[in-house]
């Protein structure tokens, strides 16, 4: 196990956030959404930003979703009617390249990832960056924001009708 304290506050434990950047995909792959919806801090915002110079305030994105938002996307994923996303896509990813950095009391990561979709006989890869935001909470992180920015952000994509 590795700890790296980087402020008096905030001692990084790299194996610990690692493992819980793997959960949360094994949770999103695995269609776990409570599971995975309760990794999430209350002041939650998740961003799929669309071009390479993203602004919310002033271009569209894929998702710009804050909590009350994100718990309504994964309600309505929950029902069983979703036409997108019936039957379930299949989903596995990879994740690696993981650096982590402090800002105050708040964890930092950025890791790289390929993600593969089986939908209707289709397979499917998308691959980007993601940027989580964590928090200590108890004796675990939750996560205070998460940016995906896709590799292929500047073009149209496909139905993204799951958690990326």
């Amino acid at each position: 196990m590795t700890v790296q304290t980087l402020q008096p506050s905030v001692a990084i434990d790299h194996d610990a956030i690692a493992q819980f950047l793997y959960r949360e995909a094994r949770f999103a792959d695995e269609h776990r959404y409570d599971d995975w919806e309760a990794l999430w801090a209350d002041e939650a915002l998740y961003w799929v930003p669309i071009g390479e110079d993203p602004d919310p305030a002033t271009r569209i994105s894929y998702i710009y979703d804050n909590r009350a938002r994100l718990a309504s996307r994964i309600r309505q994923l929950k029902t069983g009617r979703r036409h997108s996303q019936e039957p379930a896509s299949g989903l596995r990813r990879l994740i690696s390249n993981i650096e982590i950095e402090t800002r105050g009391e708040e964890i930092v990561t950025r890791s790289n990832f390929i993600l593969v979709e089986s939908r209707r006989g289709a397979l499917i890869t998308w691959a980007g960056q993601a940027e989580h935001r964590l928090r200590k909470a108890g004796g675990d992180f939750r996560i205070s924001a998460k940016t995906v920015r896709l590799v292929n952000s500047d073009e149209p994509i496909s139905n993204l009708a799951f958690l990326i």
